[in-house]
């Protein structure tokens, strides 16, 4: 309801209103634990990468009031700094936050057919936990 009325406010002015929704466009923000050990590779260009799943937990109570857990996976993908930081202080099991868009590529399998593949390319990344966690 508030981000309703903010925004019908904003729309009075079309620059800032503009400036808003360009930066809630295909935004992504996570919080969650690395599902396993964060892939880096060194690029011939120089650039590093990093890939990594990431599992988001939801709790709810059910019909008949019980609760119930929903875990859903997430592939991760960044680069340059960020990737630099998740090699050096990321590791399975680690909780962290992170903030990105999606990506959709898509490849070739070796009989011929194309797969589509989306993943949150992290832009932003805060770790969380304890300092000892990697």
């Amino acid at each position: 309801m508030v981000r309703i009325a903010l925004l019908t406010c904003l729309s009075a002015d079309r620059s800032l209103n503009f400036l808003v929704m360009s930066t809630l466009k295909n935004h992504v923000q996570l919080i969650g634990n690395v599902g396993q050990e964060p892939t880096i590779t060194n690029l011939e260009s120089g650039k590093k990468v990093a890939r990594f799943s990431i599992a988001t937990n939801e709790h709810y109570k059910n019909n008949k009031g019980e609760k119930v857990q929903s875990t859903d996976w997430h592939t991760v993908v960044a680069w340059g700094k960020t990737a630099e930081i998740i090699e050096n202080y990321v590791g399975k099991g680690k909780e962290i936050a992170i903030t990105g868009k999606l990506r959709t590529r898509t490849y070739t399998t070796d009989d011929g057919n194309q797969r589509y593949v989306t993943e949150v390319e992290a832009n932003e990344i805060l770790l969380l936990g304890s300092k000892s966690d990697k």
